[in-house]
């Protein structure tokens, strides 16, 4: 099969109607930290990028919203091919440059700080991280507080970025400011918002 082949195949099959179910699915994952949103696997797109990731760069990305890869994924042609046909997004010169950011390799996974974090005016214009988890209840228990979390909420994804509960203590630091997570996995999807404030279940 040729790399234009490949690009071109996996996308939604109901551009339309899927795009506004994974957009729901984000939307409300946002708005309720740490639930977890299942059948959002639309997409049938190269490896390593998995379909969950990929359907949310289908429902989000477009010319106006550059991206950033990790080195697993941007290394890859067939994933790149695909993106750039599925989505018209252009990569980002700089990790700092990209509204969103997608990961397949999240334990090695440069700082947080390294990506938009966007500024007290204009907060929007930080950048939402796309992680390729393992799983969502396999890791070490996450205890997340905050906005649309009426006691406590709780998640266990697995793999986390390095440091990821001082990562993310320094993050929630900067709000307004700062950056917005969405975790993918073939359990579904699950966001921590930069609202959300997270201990570990032993701390």
């Amino acid at each position: 099969m040729t790399l234009d082949s490949i690009a071109i195949e996996g996308g939604f099959q109901n551009p339309v109607f899927d795009a506004q179910t994974i957009f729901r699915a984000v939307m409300q994952a946002m708005a309720e930290p740490g639930t977890i949103h299942k059948g959002v696997a639309l997409a049938r797109p190269p490896a390593p990028l998995t379909p969950e990731a990929a359907a949310v760069a289908l429902a989000l990305c477009d010319q106006d919203t550059p991206i950033w890869l990790d080195p697993i994924l941007a290394d890859d042609d067939a994933v790149c091919a695909w993106l750039a046909f599925h989505t018209g997004a252009p990569i980002a010169n700089t990790p700092a440059d990209a509204h969103f950011v997608f990961s397949a390799d999240p334990e090695h996974l440069i700082g947080l700080e390294n990506f938009a974090q966007g500024s007290q005016e204009y907060p929007d214009r930080s950048a939402t991280l796309v992680l390729q988890v393992s799983d969502l209840s396999g890791g070490e228990e996450l205890v997340l507080q905050g906005p649309g979390i009426e006691s406590e909420a709780r998640l266990a994804p697995h793999p986390l970025p390095r440091h990821f509960a001082r990562q993310w203590a320094q993050n929630h630091a900067r709000f307004p400011r700062g950056i917005d997570l969405i975790l993918v996995s073939r359990e579904g999807l699950a966001a921590l918002p930069r609202s959300t404030r997270i201990t570990s279940q032993e701390a």
